[in-house]
């Protein structure tokens, strides 16, 4: 009884710190928007809310002026909230806040009308041309190049202008009801002091993916543009989002020189330095790569950044990258991964001087899926993992020692200690057992404004 009643306080006062608001300064709401929608654009990052609340927090576009909030229908209408020129918005710091509503399509013209991968290819490129010069068989195992490759970079040139959407430091981008960006990049780079909420995301696809002959053993084909990419950025929240591939997932996508076709890369990455990030309630359904924090093993600049703090997620149906991480200190906690195969590869990635700290996070598994594949080493060398607990298939609930099954199923060992221990937690950490109820429930799109 004891216990029941702990646990059914700690996910009363999980629930009310993601309902509150942080108080918002008396200004004037800009457009027709209703009370609840006027409250959440201007919220800010709880206190104590991750890494992204470390030094002065996120604030977003809290303290924007009436004339800098807008709600966008419209690929140009987002462009011209976000400062008016996309090739410049990146460097607009002036508060804004910028509400989605409905379907915002990364494909569109000005017009209205829809492009297609065909009329941002470079005339000196096609797939089939492309296919023919650098099949393995033709070409050998070395990375294409010459004309036809020219034609591909410019191509993706091309698609990067028209779906690739840049952000500017002090911005909070807030979907209404049923909000969906598709076909689009939301960048984040070289910025400060952004919020995304309540947007689902899906099918930002490349049209021209280019094929690495030398990645893996067989080579592979692999995309530039994920749904949401920080870079060289710090002070981000990203929150009650939804990130899918729509109708145009991988598993539909044809093989080539014997390997996927693959059009679409991260859901939400940090890289190139980027730091100070709290991704939190948001849901990940069905994707193949999903979170990459760090992007290169070289030791050099990421060294002591890439803090992220990932926790009340969502990952359902996903296949790798739960997150995958480089050099940075990850905070890991009260997660609900719901995994399933045919295609699953590991949920948890230690890679090169990483150091993650996952705690009371539960595991729902097809029994297809063994628990000792739910960490891959990618030449890291430790992570504190503890409180886990799992039901796979139709089995009890159970906790799990995730590091001593990969351990005892995997050489080298993984050491047991990550060096560090989180502080930036803005609630009690759930029980693991806790964890699907209050996370499916709350996480995802949708959640916040219908």
């Amino acid at each position: 009884m004891r216990t029941t009643a702990v646990g059914a306080a700690l996910l009363a006062a999980t629930l009310a710190i993601t309902a509150a608001a942080t108080p918002a300064p008396a200004a004037p709401a800009g457009p027709a928007l209703s009370w609840a929608a006027r409250q959440l654009g201007r919220q800010a990052l709880p206190a104590n809310d991750g890494w992204a609340a470390e030094g002065p927090g996120t604030t977003g576009g809290a303290a924007a002026a009436p004339d800098r909030i807008h709600v966008v229908r419209t690929r140009a209408e987002l462009v011209a909230a976000l400062g008016g020129d996309n090739a410049r918005n990146a460097t607009d710091a002036t508060p804004k806040i910028v509400y989605v509503d409905g379907l915002i399509d990364g494909f569109e013209r000005p017009d209205g009308t829809l492009l297609d991968c065909a009329g941002l290819a470079d005339p000196g490129y096609s797939l089939d041309a492309y296919l023919a010069a650098y099949d393995p068989g033709v070409w050998g195992r070395v990375d294409p190049s010459g004309p036809l490759e020219e034609a591909r970079a410019r191509s993706v040139a091309n698609q990067t202008r028209q779906t690739q959407i840049n952000v500017g430091s002090n911005t909070t981008i807030i979907g209404l009801g049923g909000a969906r960006l598709t076909g689009l990049t939301l960048m984040v780079d070289r910025v400060s002091n952004v919020i995304v909420r309540n947007l689902a995301f899906d099918d930002a696809r490349d049209c021209f993916p280019a094929w690495s002959p030398t990645d893996g053993d067989t080579g592979n084909w692999n995309s530039q543009y994920d749904n949401l990419s920080v870079r060289r950025s710090e002070h981000v929240w990203v929150d009650h989002n939804t990130f899918t591939d729509g109708d145009n997932p991988d598993s539909g996508q044809p093989s080539y020189f014997g390997r996927p076709y693959q059009v679409h890369d991260g859901s939400l990455d940090v890289t190139h330095t980027a730091s100070l990030v709290t991704a939190a309630w948001n849901r990940f359904a069905g994707r193949d790569k999903l979170m990459l924090i760090g992007s290169s093993n070289t030791v050099g600049p990421d060294v002591d950044r890439l803090k992220v703090t990932v926790h009340h997620n969502l990952f359902d149906g996903d296949l790798q990258r739960l997150p995958r991480v480089r050099f940075g200190q990850v905070d890991v906690y009260n997660n609900h991964y719901r995994l399933r195969g045919p295609g699953f590869e590991y949920a948890l990635g230690v890679g090169v001087q990483s150091a993650i700290f996952a705690e009371n996070n539960f595991f729902t598994l097809a029994d297809d899926i063994d628990p000792a594949d739910l960490i891959r080493d990618w030449g890291g060398t430790a992570l504190t993992e503890r409180g886990s607990w799992l039901r796979r298939g139709n089995g009890p609930v159970r906790p799990v020692d995730l590091l001593g099954a990969y351990n005892a199923a995997h050489d080298p060992d993984l050491g047991g200690d990550a060096g560090w221990t989180p502080t930036l937690r803005a609630a009690p950490v759930l029980p693991a057992p806790l964890v699907p109820p209050a996370v499916d429930i709350l996480a995802g799109a949708g959640r916040l404004l219908r």
